[in-house]
């Protein structure tokens, strides 16, 4: 016998599905406005993190989230094989070992250095005086160093060149006249000695000082000179210079097994208003850091930096360096630093999975630092045991987030961020040498990011002076 359905149970099956899931939708539209709401108060947020008014600049978890690094780090590291279980253990205990070395605070005042010029002096009490050392047995005594400064000052060096012819009557009046060679400065036929050329040097580019505040403290030092001779001075130098920064470049390039670069922005004085070039940096670790100016930021200015070189490039992933790694000679090294600040900006909006982020990345900068000091094969060594889970285990994660997380919000552009530069930020673990982010560089582009604030703009002749 055939059964036939009831019709009126199946309709109110499909109304009380349609119900659910009108339900569920509703449910999913609410949290998507919140979730707006929150992408919305984070951009503020992050609007008044940019312009320094609110809470701290730092890139990494509180100190109370370490426990969830390790808890990582455990499950991605258990094999179930007793000599990877030793090997966790150490690794736990080197990451303890380096977080509890951080909060480790140094105790006690430090020594003054040994190679500071010191002045002795002796205070004798009242009463010895008045009676005389003769008096007195002396049993011991009491030193306290205290640290001062002495003024300095500008000194005119006279420099004498006796001449000199042989007095023997014998010899004919033709007598050559006898005299030390002249001492060779800096600039030629110039006034100022290789110490103030440094000094100003030092006190421009390095302390950030302009020309008119140089001028004003060489005055209170006793010597008035213009600006304009200080500039004249630093663009000889310049050229006195150029031979040594180049050999220093050619070195750089052909030597080094990697690169670090960056760039950043600054303002350049013009006659309407200020357009805006750029400084890169180049660093040859434990060799050179080089810098060189550009009027703009883009590939022909990466290809003058980067004329015929071969090798790893740890960079941004911004598209002026592209085209570098199209033929294979140059191949792009990806920073971890970069890509924890995506997730570090989500991290107001989607707290769980930032922090999910966050605690992969901090466990293989903790991996990193427990290795600072090995060998290159031992690194290595270590890379593949222990941050290559670590990294696979990242990598998973996200492909599995970016099918739940909102378009166009601060997450889903840390994890699509993540997953384009995968093979880029995997690229540390082949060579135990790369490191695993690019802070270098940009640590040594502070210098020009705190000289903005007190150039305000470059002059034009600067320019000319410090371009390629």
């Amino acid at each position: 016998m055939q059964v036939t359905p009831d019709s009126s149970q199946t309709s109110a099956d499909l109304l009380t599905e349609n119900e659910e899931l009108r339900s569920i939708v509703e449910k999913l539209s609410a949290e998507r406005e919140q979730y707006r709401d929150l992408y919305l108060q984070m951009l503020e947020l992050n609007k008044k993190l940019e312009r320094g008014i609110l809470g701290q600049q730092a890139e990494k978890l509180p100190a109370d989230e370490s426990q969830l690094t390790l808890q990582l780090l455990g499950t991605l590291l258990k094999d179930g094989d007793k000599e990877q279980e030793n090997d966790k253990s150490e690794g736990e205990a080197q990451l303890q070992e380096v977080q509890s070395h951080k909060r480790r605070k140094p105790s006690g005042r430090k020594p003054l250095p040994e190679d500071l010029p010191r002045v002795d002096i002796e205070i004798l009490p009242e009463e010895v005086k008045r009676e005389g050392l003769d008096a007195f047995e002396r049993i011991g005594e009491e030193v306290r160093e205290a640290v001062e400064r002495r003024p300095s000052s500008m000194v005119a060096v006279r420099v004498t060149r006796p001449k000199f012819v042989r007095n023997d009557r014998a010899v004919t009046s033709g007598a050559r006249v006898q005299i030390a060679d002249a001492i060779e400065l800096p600039i030629e036929r110039g006034v100022a000695g290789p110490g103030l050329l440094a000094d100003s040097l030092v006190r421009r580019f390095q302390d950030h000082l302009p020309l008119n505040r140089l001028e004003g403290i060489y005055a209170r030092e006793g010597l008035e000179m213009a600006r304009s001779t200080l500039c004249s001075w630093h663009e000889q130098l310049a050229d006195l210079a150029r031979p040594l920064v180049e050999a220093m470049w050619e070195d750089g390039l052909s030597a080094s097994p990697y690169l670090c670069t960056d760039a950043t922005g600054v303002l350049v004085q013009a006659k309407e208003r200020c357009r805006r070039g750029h400084f890169w940096v180049v660093v040859a670790p434990e060799r050179h850091v080089l810098y060189r100016y550009s009027k703009k930021h883009d590939s022909e200015a990466v290809d003058r930096l980067f004329a015929d070189y071969e090798g790893y490039l740890v960079a941004d992933a911004h598209a002026v360096y592209d085209h570098l790694y199209v033929d294979g000679k140059v191949v792009e090294v990806g920073c971890w630093s970069h890509c924890r600040r995506y997730f570090f900006k989500a991290l107001s909006s989607d707290p769980e999975r930032s922090r999910e982020a966050l605690a992969y990345i901090r466990g293989l900068f903790d991996l990193e630092r427990a290795q600072a000091s090995a060998p290159r094969k031992k690194r290595q060594q270590a890379r593949e045991e222990k941050s290559r889970p670590l990294v696979e285990g990242f990598f998973t994660w996200c492909e599995a987030q970016s099918h739940c997380v909102l378009d166009d919000t601060p997450i889903a552009k840390a994890v699509g961020y993540a997953l384009n530069q995968r093979e880029a930020l995997s690229r540390f673990l082949e060579d135990g040498r790369l490191p695993l982010h690019n802070n270098g560089s940009e640590l040594a582009l502070r210098r020009q990011a705190i000289g903005r604030k007190n150039w305000l703009c470059v002059p034009r002749r600067r320019c000319s002076m410090i371009a390629a």
